[in-house]
C-alpha cells in the first residue's frame, strides 16, 4: 500500500509552520491570458476529463479525483474516506491485491493516493507510452473493487498505526487535532481526516463498500491527464476504459454549517517531547467557494504581505529587527469546499518565552487592524506572487493538482485560468476590509505547544494524583492545557 503523504493535509505543519504553495505558486500564472491552457470534455457517463499538454518530456501524470472526502462522512464513521483510499489497492476480479502497485513499479512509474476533507485522489506518473496501462487499471478499480473481511481487518490496523505514528505519538499532531476540533464547532472539518481512533476500530467491510458505491462514480469524478499527450489520444482511451462505467446517483453535498462564532478559544499542550515551543492562531475565514468569497483573493494577498517569506512584515519585524523569533509567518487556506482559515504562527528564539512571542504577534495583528496595509505593499505582493508563479507550468503535475483540487471543491477551470486577472485587480481597500472581516478574535483558536519536564523514574504519575477541580469555563483552560 503506498504512502498517504497528504492524508492529514491540515496538520500542524500545514496550518502553523508553512505557507500554502498551492495558492502562492500552484494557482499562479505567468500570462494574463491563461495559466495551464487545458482542454476539457465530458464523457456520456458524466466523467469530466481535463487534458494539459506539455511535451517537454515523454512522461504523463494520470490523476483521478473523487469529489468526496472526510467531511462527507456519516457522523460516527470518521475515517472511512481515508480507509477506503487504502482499500482501493486491494484488487479487483482482474487485478490481485498489490498487483496495481507492482505493475506501475515494473513499468518504471510512480503512484500514490491522498485523502483530504473535500476530495480523494489517485495518481500515477509514467512514461507516455504507458498511459493506457494505468488508465485501464484505474478505470477497473473505479467500478470493480473487491474486498474480503480479512483484507479490511488487516488494513484497519495499518490505518490505526498510521494514526498513532502521525498524531498520537506527535505533540504537534495532538495539538493540531485538538485546535482544529475547537475551530470548527459544527462543520465536519472539526473531525480529523484520518478519523478518531475509537471510530476507526469499528469500521468494517460493509462501511467501506457502502461508501464506495455511494461516491465512487464517474459522474462524481474528474480525470486529469497532463504531459506528452494529445487530446485525441486521451479522449479515445478515456472512452474505451472509463466510458463503459455507468453513472450513478450521488448525494448532493449538504454539510452542517458553522454558526456565528462568539468566543475566542485557546488550546495549550505541554509535553516532555517538545523541544521548541510554538504559538499559533487560526481564524475561520471565507474560501473561494463559501462565505464572503469575494474576499478570497484579498486574503491571499494579505497572507503574502504578512507572511510571505523574508520580505514579509512579520519576518522583518520579529526575526530581523527585534529579534524574538526563529520562524514566523501567516497563511491562508482558501481552497476548501466550505469555509477556510487564516493563520499566524511563531516559534520564539531560545531565551524568549512564548508569552513574549505571543504579545509581539498580537501587537503586529493589532497594528494591521489599526493602520492597514499600504497600496505599495499590495502592489509588491502581487508582483512577487506572479513572479513566483512563472514556473508553475514547469512541473508536470502542478496543473493537474491545481485544476483537480479546484474542480473537486466547486470551482471551475476558468477560475484557475483567470487567476492573474483576479489577483491583479485586488485593491488596498479590499485587503484591509478582508483583514477586518476575518481577524476577529472571537472566531479564532489560539494554540500553544510547550515543553514539560520529564517525570523521573519512580515519580508519581499524573494518573495517581488526586483529581484536579474542574475549570471554570469563563476563565478558559487550566494551566496544564485541559479545557
Amino acid at each position: 500500500m503506498p504512502n498517504c503523504p497528504t492524508a492529514l493535509i491540515r496538520r500542524l505543519g500545514a496550518a502553523l509552520l508553512g505557507l500554502s504553495l498551492l495558492l502562492a505558486i500552484g494557482t499562479g500564472a505567468a500570462q494574463a491570458e491563461g495559466v495551464f491552457h487545458p482542454k476539457v470534455f465530458t464523457l456520456d457517463n458524466g466523467l469530466m476529463v481535463v487534458v494539459i499538454q506539455n511535451d517537454r518530456a515523454p512522461i504523463v501524470t494520470h490523476m483521478v479525483w473523487y469529489k468526496v472526502g472526510a467531511a462527507d462522512e456519516v457522523q460516527g464513521r470518521s475515517g472511512i474516506a481515508h480507509f477506503l483510499e487504502h482499500l482501493m489497492f486491494k484488487g479487483t476480479d482482474k487485478v490481485k491485491p498489490g498487483e496495481f502497485s507492482a505493475i506501475v513499479g515494473r513499468i518504471g512509474g510512480r503512484e500514490n493516493a491522498f485523502t483530504t476533507y473535500d476530495y480523494t485522489g489517485y495518481f500515477q506518473n509514467v512514461s507516455a507510452d504507458n498511459l493506457e496501462t494505468v488508465m485501464r487499471l484505474e478505470a477497473d478499480r473505479m467500478a470493480n473493487l473487491r474486498l474480503t473481511d480479512a483484507q479490511v481487518e488487516s488494513e484497519r490496523e495499518v490505518v490505526r498505526e498510521e494514526r498513532r505514528m502521525r498524531t498520537d505519538n506527535s505533540p504537534e499532531g495532538i495539538l493540531y487535532e485538538q485546535a482544529h476540533a475547537a475551530l470548527f464547532q459544527n462543520s465536519p472539518y472539526g473531525r480529523p481526516v484520518i478519523g478518531w481512533d475509537h471510530e476507526i476500530k469499528e469500521l468494517n467491510r460493509a462501511d467501506a463498500i457502502a461508501f464506495y458505491h455511494r461516491y465512487y462514480a464517474p459522474n462524481n469524478a474528474v480525470l486529469i491527464v497532463a504531459g506528452d499527450v494529445t487530446v485525441e489520444k486521451v479522449k479515445a482511451l478515456a472512452e474505451k476504459y472509463y466510458g463503459p462505467i455507468p453513472r450513478r446517483d450521488v448525494p448532493v453535498r449538504a454539510r452542517p454549517q458553522e454558526p456565528e462564532q462568539k468566543a475566542a478559544r485557546r488550546v495549550e499542550l505541554r509535553d516532555p517531547r517538545v523541544r521548541e515551543p510554538r504559538w499559533g492562531r487560526t481564524y475561520v475565514a471565507p474560501s473561494y467557494n463559501a462565505g464572503q468569497k469575494q474576499y478570497a483573493y484579498a486574503l491571499q494577498i494579505l497572507a503574502e504581505i504578512m507572511g510571505g517569506g523574508p520580505t514579509s512584515r512579520l519576518y522583518k519585524s520579529l526575526v530581523v529587527e527585534r529579534p524574538i523569533a526563529t520562524s514566523v509567518g501567516a497563511g491562508y487556506d482558501g481552497t476548501a469546499f466550505d469555509l477556510g482559515s487564516f493563520y499566524f504562527y511563531v516559534s520564539p528564539r531560545q531565551g524568549t518565552d512564548v508569552a513574549a512571542a505571543e504579545a509581539a504577534m498580537q501587537g503586529e495583528i493589532a497594528k494591521l487592524l489599526k493602520d492597514g496595509v499600504s497600496a505599495d505593499e499590495v502592489k509588491r505582493a502581487i508582483e512577487r506572487m506572479q513572479s513566483a508563479a512563472i514556473f508553475a507550468r514547469d512541473d508536470l503535475s502542478t496543473g493537474a493538482r491545481v485544476i483537480g483540487s479546484a474542480l473537486a471543491t466547486g470551482r471551475t477551470v476558468a477560475d484557475v485560468e483567470t487567476w492573474p486577472d483576479h489577483i491583479a485587480a485586488v485593491t488596498v481597500d479590499e485587503v484591509n476590509a478582508a483583514a477586518r472581516l476575518v481577524l476577529d478574535e472571537r472566531q479564532s483558536v489560539t494554540s500553544v505547544l510547550l515543553p514539560a519536564p520529564r517525570e523521573a523514574p519512580g515519580a508519581e504519575k499524573a494518573s495517581d494524583r488526586a483529581p484536579t477541580p474542574p475549570t471554570d469555563p469563563a476563565r478558559g483552560p487550566s494551566r496544564d492545557g485541559k479545557l
